[in-house]
Parts: C-alpha cells; structure tokens; sequence
C-alpha cells in the first residue's frame, strides 16, 4: 500500500481565489474561461514588447497592447532566452528593449491564448491544448457519484483552478467495499494545464482514508496516465474515459459482490449452540472476552449468523484503547465474512 501526496501538496499551494467547492463550480468557471479565450498566431518578431502604464505588453493579433500575467511573462523570456529574474531587474523601458532585440527571427508563428486584453501562455507550433471543461464534462458524466473530499485542515476543497493549471481530487463516499478482508473506497485525481504549465494526467486508486492535509493513505490499485500537449492530445480523453469507467466498474463489482456477501452472512451461521460458535471465533483469532459478548449480543436475536457475530463484533471493537489494536482486531472480524462464501 502507498500514501499519495499529490493532493495534499495541491492544498498548501493553492490560494483561496482558486478553491471551488464542488464540480459544477469548476466546471462553470472553466467554461466561461473557454468561452471568453481566443487564439492568435504572430510571428516571434512582430510580437513588439512595448510599456504601457509601467508594464511590459505586447501587441496582438489586432494591433493592440494586450497585458501579461505572470506565466506568459515567463513565457516570453523563454522566447527571448532572457532569464526571467534579469529582466525583473530592468526598467520597464530596458525590458522591452532587451526583449525586443533577443526575440527569434524566425519563419513559424507564435500562438498566443488571449482573454480579452491580457495573454494568458504563448506556445509554439508544436503545443496542442486542451481545455479543462472538456475534462470536467468527462468527470461529471462518467464519474457522477463522486464528490470532492472533506475540505482540508486550511480551506481546501481538491478542486483548484487558477492562471496556470487545473487539480480535482474527488472519491466516492459511498463506494466503499471490501478488498483482502479491509475497506477501501475508490477516487482519483486529475490534472490539466490550458497554457502548456504541466501535462494532462490521471491517478486512480482505492484507498482507505484522507486527512484533512489530503494525504491519501494505504492506497492500492494505483493506476496513473500522463500525456503532454503535443499532436492529438485530445484522444487522450478516451483514455482517461476508460479509466474512469473501468474504477467505476470495479466500484459496482465490488460493492455487488461485498452485498451478496452480507446476504448469505445473515443466512449463515457458524453453529447450533454457543459452544460450536465460540470454537469457530477463536479458531479465526477473535479473543476470548470479544468472543463470549459477542455470542450474547447476538443470542438475542435468535442465530449466531455470520453477520450478527460480526456487527457485534465491530462495535465491541471500537471499546479498544489503542489504535493498533483495534485495527488488529477489525482485520480479524471482517475476514470471518469470508466464512459466508
């Protein structure tokens, strides 16, 4: 088993500006985000850093002095091989015309993704993008039972979308099944980036709790897909589709199974008289004193089924002091529904 941290860094990163408290949130941030982004293609050398109000612009498409946040800027020294911290150092006035002077000539064309007057990333040819609320779209059709986790130990909520990237964290709070006689519930996180800051990828897996840091412990079945913005990075949503899918078919499998499993433990029983049931508890490791109350609990219902010995069982457990113990203790309770099938 492995704990995953992936998430528990997105929540000590992230600002509140980009928290969103549930999928539909997101998904209609990330909408209006595409709604109101555009495309343009200029070439290096006519990009023409120029000051506007005491900050480096440079001019659209259109002819107009379209703003830079701090990615593109990033971007945009690449471009001109200037180290981002040199040009920092400069005057607004110095910046441009360094920049200026160190843009490539070159014969293939710049493609800069506006909103309005500010650039969001500059990319070259070979960059294809994919926009988050195709993703999001993808989560809420295919995976539609799942729901963000507890909001984090600062505010966190898993769903995060700011200038440069998308995260969401989500997991199915009803999903939860047995695995190697143990519980565990599915979940998965997903990630994109519109303006080339990181690649578009998948995590799934099956886990068995989450701390308010978001880190994912004793996680198993851990399934991860990565693919950067290159070519047809679009076929890449049938693979994270199937992905999906195939976590929520085990899900159903599972949990179908797990209920067929109780269904026989409460026809089952593990012997006629007290005795024949106090042999078969201790013969699995159940201790003598949980053994003896859980055979008076469920004397009162008439049988000693497997399911009344192991629901009396589970709530004698939680009496244990330590933590240790009772996990022991309800690793050992819960294999004896095996004894049903």
């Amino acid at each position: 088993m492995a704990n995953l941290t992936r998430a528990s860094q997105e929540l000590f990163r992230r600002s509140p500006d980009e928290c969103f408290s549930s999928l539909d949130e997101l998904r209609d941030h990330c909408r209006q985000e595409r709604q109101f982004s555009a495309d343009a293609w200029l070439l290096p050398q006519y990009l023409e850093p120029r000051v506007v109000e005491d900050s480096v612009c440079i001019r659209s498409e259109a002819d107009e002095s379209c703003r830079l946040n701090d990615w593109s800027f990033t971007q945009l020294c690449r471009l001109s091989s200037i180290s981002k911290e040199t040009v920092n150092r400069l005057t607004p006035d110095t910046a441009c015309r360094a920049l200026r002077e160190t843009l490539p000539q070159a014969e293939k064309p710049v493609q800069l993704l506006t909103t309005g007057k500010s650039i969001r990333s500059l990319h070259g040819v070979t960059y294809s993008r994919l926009w988050n609320v195709d993703l999001i779209n993808l989560v809420r059709e295919f995976a539609s039972d799942f729901q963000p986790p507890p909001v984090g130990c600062n505010g966190g909520t898993g769903l995060y979308c700011g200038e440069q990237d998308l995260f969401a964290f989500v997991i199915d709070p009803t999903g939860w099944t047995e695995i190697g006689g143990e519980s565990f519930a599915p979940g998965f996180f997903l990630w994109n980036s519109e303006v080339g800051r990181r690649s578009l990828g998948i995590q799934t897996f099956w886990f068995q709790a989450v701390c308010q840091n978001h880190i994912v412990w004793d996680a198993v079945e851990v399934v991860e897909f990565t693919r950067k913005h290159t070519g047809a990075v679009r076929d890449s949503l049938g693979e994270i589709r199937r992905l999906i899918e195939l976590l929520v078919l085990k899900r159903d499998a599972r949990r179908d199974g797990f209920a067929k499993a109780l269904g026989t433990a409460m026809q089952t029983t593990l012997g006629t008289d007290a005795e024949d049931v106090m042999k078969e508890l201790t013969r699995n490791g159940i201790p003598g004193h949980l053994a003896t109350e859980a055979i008076a609990i469920a004397r009162q219902q008439g049988r000693f089924t497997i399911f009344a010995l192991v629901d009396a069982l589970t709530r004698l457990t939680q009496r244990l002091k330590y933590a240790g113990e009772r996990a022991e203790a309800d690793s050992k309770v819960a294999g004896l529904l095996t004894l049903a099938t």
